[in-house]
């Protein structure tokens, strides 16, 4: 209970007339006021200090609760005396609302409803504040209404990636977001969803920055190392007016639908520095500069080293960041052929994490003055193995149809279109073709007879020896072959990112008809991702190498319920409440410093409804129609 007051005429003056108030939660959850007694004007009689020790008096003789601090002012005393005399009198309260036998309700007419789920959301929601993305939403010109939608979009889409239309579904019949976020979920329509992607990809470059920046500044992250890639996703439909959809090649082997590029810079440990779309028909070595340029604003570090694959390390782009003041790190385009072994270095032998075997040696060229590295790996000599043997057997198996062909009635013998269908083969296996010797005979120079082929021994000898071998290349003067080989092995990060971002996070297929809703699609999956890197950071530094799609199945399992009944007072009591988190959440929780459950316990009231004699009524006969 508390005092409320409004300012009305008190014998020609303005002064407060107060009424003592009590709160509570109706069946919808909301907050609402029950006037109880009509008070007065007292402003001149007692101060707000005193008014306060009243009502704080008043709960606690209502609720039968023992007061921790103890009133000694008389004044207070009598007044709170005088007012519960009244309420009792007026019946003003149920006074045995809060007696032990009141409490005790019907267990067979309990009620469960409303049963949502919010571990994974409590998780996101920690994330999206300890990231202080709300403040970079307000300064971006959000109503506090548009900050809270935009926060339930984000946490959404980090725990159920979908369209707005089911994503509109599932916060409304699934979900405890808005509880946390504090938006109203009778305001949720997929329409409203489209548009704050849209208002959230207008601050595109103010998030990403702040981003950038939070991360590093919360764990204390030196950007000394960074790493660019690019990845591609389709669309799905035709999508013709387009300036981003192109047709290329799809990494998801989707060649026949368009694609659209996004490039991104990230650090060893996963956070977004930088990102861009591009057009779906982009080559993978192009636009490196505008990247190289935005480093100086997103990170921390004076230079940061760039790792970039072998599809993006050009002649000219390694050149175009060397004048830019950057250092790099790649795979070499090509294989070496005139190098030799670095005088006074040794061969060292690594084991990876899936126990193979790697090879490093610091060796020298005649070429450029790179720094560059022999990197022979088991794995990766499987690979090739693997696809020489199929390579082989379906080049073979061109050559024996060439053959079978000379042999069949009716097949091509011309001698010149036999060389053509050799040639076609080659050009179809260049891997493979050069170490192969074939032998054509023809009568009369002019038809083909036979066909015989086998491979140079000593040509074939040279290719599996370069099996599995590549060349790290960089312009950092380094001399320990294990920190070039590490260093590199970050790249790994931007890999795990793109996957994350795909699989985990819905980034694919991209169902969108206009350029700027593919772009605030995109958008809004980075953001998501940003809290999932985040979560997922701490965790792994606590020994927690949970994918991301586990640990929101784990979440899953942390409901928050409504649980109603009737006492014999014939109040209904609600209460919600979230469950107990299961062990494997605790540990989630704990590692990541947060509590267990958002909040303890919701309590509502259902008042008796107060029956009033209505007199004067004019009674009036009924005439049917």
């Amino acid at each position: 209970m508390y005092f409320k007051f409004s300012l009305r005429y008190n014998n020609g003056e303005l002064d407060a007339y107060y009424r003592l108030v009590e709160s509570y939660r109706n069946e919808a959850g909301r907050v609402c006021h029950r006037t109880i007694l009509n008070v007065g004007f007292i402003s001149k009689q007692y101060t707000p200090e005193q008014l306060n020790h009243v009502a704080m008096l008043l709960t606690d003789r209502y609720q039968r609760r023992q007061s921790l601090f103890t009133v000694d002012d008389e004044q207070v005393l009598a007044f709170a005396e005088s007012l519960w005399q009244r309420i009792i009198a007026d019946k003003r309260l149920d006074i045995e609302a809060y007696s032990p036998d009141s409490r005790q309700v019907d267990a067979d007419k309990l009620r469960h409803s409303n049963v949502r789920e919010i571990g994974s959301e409590w998780l996101c929601h920690h994330s999206f504040e300890e990231l202080k993305i709300a403040e970079v939403l307000s300064a971006g010109g959000f109503s506090n209404d548009q900050v809270q939608l935009a926060a339930t979009q984000i946490i959404s889409r980090a725990v159920y990636p979908a369209s707005e239309l089911k994503t509109s579904r599932w916060i409304k019949e699934n979900s405890a977001v808005c509880e946390l976020t504090g938006y109203d979920i009778d305001k949720i329509t997929k329409d409203k969803l489209y548009e704050s992607a849209l208002r959230l990809y207008q601050l595109k470059d103010l998030l990403e920055e702040h981003l950038s920046h939070k991360t590093s500044e919360l764990f204390d992250i030196s950007d000394k190392i960074v790493l660019y890639d690019l990845t591609n996703t389709y669309f799905e439909g035709a999508y013709k007016q387009s300036d981003i959809a192109r047709y290329g090649r799809s990494k998801e082997k989707r060649n026949d639908a368009r694609l659209v590029v996004l490039a991104l810079v990230v650090n060893i440990y996963g956070f977004i520095k930088y990102s861009c779309i591009h057009q779906g028909n982009m080559a993978d070595s192009a636009n490196l500069s505008a990247m190289i340029d935005e480093l100086t604003h997103r990170t921390n570090a004076t230079a940061p080293v760039v790792v970039i694959d072998a599809g993006i390390a050009t002649a000219d782009n390694l050149e175009m960041i060397r004048a830019k003041g950057y250092h790099y790190l790649c795979v070499s385009r090509s294989k070496l052929k005139d190098y030799r072994a670095t005088p006074g270095s040794l061969t060292v032998l690594l084991e990876t994490k899936s126990k193979r075997q790697v090879r490093l040696k610091a060796v020298t060229t005649a070429a450029n003055t790179d720094y560059y590295l022999e990197v022979a790996s088991q794995d990766k000599y499987s690979t090739a193995d693997s696809m020489r043997c199929q390579f082989e057997e379906r080049f073979e198996m061109e050559l024996r149809k060439i053959a079978t062909s000379l042999e069949r009635k009716g097949g091509v013998k011309q001698l010149s279109k036999v060389h053509e269908r050799i040639g076609r083969a080659r050009q179809k296996y260049p891997s493979v073709q050069y170490y192969y010797d074939i032998e054509v005979t023809a009568e009369d120079g002019l038809t083909a007879t036979a066909i015989h082929f086998f491979k140079n021994e000593d040509q074939y000898q040279k290719r599996q020896a370069t099996l599995g071998i590549y060349f790290l290349r960089t312009s950092l003067s380094l001399t320990d072959e294990v920190v070039v080989w590490n260093v590199y092995n970050t790249i790994r990060e931007i890999e795990n990112t793109f996957r994350t971002l795909k699989t985990d996070l819905d980034l694919r297929p991209i169902y969108h008809k206009s350029d700027t809703g593919a772009m605030a699609h995109l958008h809004l999956g980075l953001l998501a991702y940003q809290l999932v890197n985040t979560i997922r950071f701490k965790l792994k530094a606590q020994g927690i190498h949970s994918q991301w799609s586990e640990i929101v199945r784990i979440g899953n399992t942390q409901k928050i319920i409504t649980t109603q009944g009737t006492n014999r007072a014939g109040i209904t009591i609600g209460v919600r409440k979230c469950s107990e988190p299961i062990e494997s959440l605790k540990a989630i929780q704990s590692a990541l410093l947060i509590k267990p459950r958002p909040f303890a316990k919701r309590k509502s009231v259902v008042h008796k409804p107060e029956l009033k004699k209505i007199e004067n009524i004019n009674h009036q006969p009924f005439t049917p129609m």
